[in-house]
């Protein structure tokens, strides 16, 4: 390592990949343990996509700590709610009831736009825009409900880096809502389903003896929309916490997922390399 630290040897990763990479990209990796920092264009906006679910999942358990709605309220399934893309509430019949929570779940674990919409109905637009200044995600703007755009608008949902690191970090440190609350959604983000970007090379989690702690783990959530692909979330690895945000455009799904790929097995590296 010749005394560099985990965190300056993946910085010299991603400096040597910045050289030549192409696309347009919005980082920010920070080590919650030391502070260190590689950021890199922290303010483009970009395309939301599913990551905006985030900051909508917040809003809904800020609205639960108001007492404006309970996690047990159940939400019927209307014909004209359900749009399609990711999920599977899509093709499930209408009249069916659901938990204020398992539509939390669903919305982050499957990316199931149907019950992003079904909770952003519930809450108001203007709610849920509150939720991004309590949150002092100042670059966010929340527009639309997903997979629906109104007549005559070509805006959409835009987030940025800084903003999706600031979400992140309220939440590896208890201050979303409250502590309890960015507990439990922290660990409903760990039951992410879609796995293929940031840990996409990453060796199994599991660690080979029987009731030891998983070699990693990781909170986070992916986006992905015509040729936008995000990931980010918090990732705990080697008594480390770290923020990882990794915001893509202008690239092939499958290249920009490579690349994505490649910077979640430089963090992986860097940090299991140096525990040994």
């Amino acid at each position: 390592m010749n005394g560099q630290s985990p965190f300056q040897k993946l910085s010299g990763s991603l400096d040597a990949w910045k050289k030549k990479s192409s696309g347009i990209w919005g980082i920010w990796m920070e080590d919650l343990n030391t502070g260190e920092k590689w950021i890199w264009n922290e303010k483009q906006p970009f395309v939301a996509a599913s990551m905006i679910k985030v900051p909508v999942m917040v809003a809904v358990y800020r609205a639960h700590a108001l007492g404006k709605l309970c996690l047990s309220d159940r939400i019927e399934l209307r014909r004209e709610d359900r749009v399609g893309g990711s999920g599977v509430l899509q093709h499930l019949s209408y009249g069916t009831k659901f938990t204020i929570q398992d539509l939390v779940t669903l919305m982050i674990i499957q990316s199931d736009n149907t019950a992003t919409n079904l909770l952003i109905d519930r809450l108001g637009k203007e709610f849920v825009q509150e939720t991004l200044l309590a949150l002092e995600m100042t670059d966010t703007v929340f527009i639309n409900r997903l997979h629906i755009v109104p007549a005559g608008s070509n805006k959409t949902n835009q987030i940025t880096a800084k903003d999706m690191a600031r979400c992140f970090r309220l939440l590896a440190t208890g201050q979303a809502v409250s502590r309890d609350a960015s507990r439990k959604m922290v660990e409903i983000l760990k039951k992410q389903q879609w796995r293929n970007c940031l840990p996409g090379r990453l060796p199994p989690s599991d660690s080979e003896i029987i009731g030891s702690l998983p070699r990693w783990e990781m909170a986070h959530k992916t986006g992905w929309v015509n040729q936008t692909l995000h990931d980010g979330g918090i990732l705990y690895i080697a008594s480390h916490s770290l923020i990882l945000v990794v915001l893509s455009s202008g690239l092939d799904h499958h290249q920009a997922q490579r690349e994505i790929n490649h910077i979640g097995k430089w963090v992986y590296d860097a940090y299991t390399q140096a525990s040994r």
